[in-house]
């Protein structure tokens, strides 16, 4: 799964911390997530994309394959 919460978080000037903070989770599950290396649950996917103001699809995008 591709997502753009790296250029989101460079869009509203913050870090995978403070990211994490708002969302509940760790820093080191926003990186994990940012390099695809985590599969999130829909909370989680619903949390981030309410914290940018968009919808999860805005922000998730299945690759082929997923």
């Amino acid at each position: 799964m591709r997502n753009s919460i790296k250029v989101e978080r460079a869009k509203k000037d913050i870090t995978q911390g403070q990211l994490a903070e708002l969302a509940g989770v760790s820093r080191q599950t926003i990186n994990a997530i940012e390099l695809g290396k985590y599969n999130l649950s829909t909370i989680l996917a619903l949390k981030i994309a309410r914290i940018f103001g968009k919808t999860v699809n805005e922000i998730f995008e299945l690759e082929e394959g997923d």
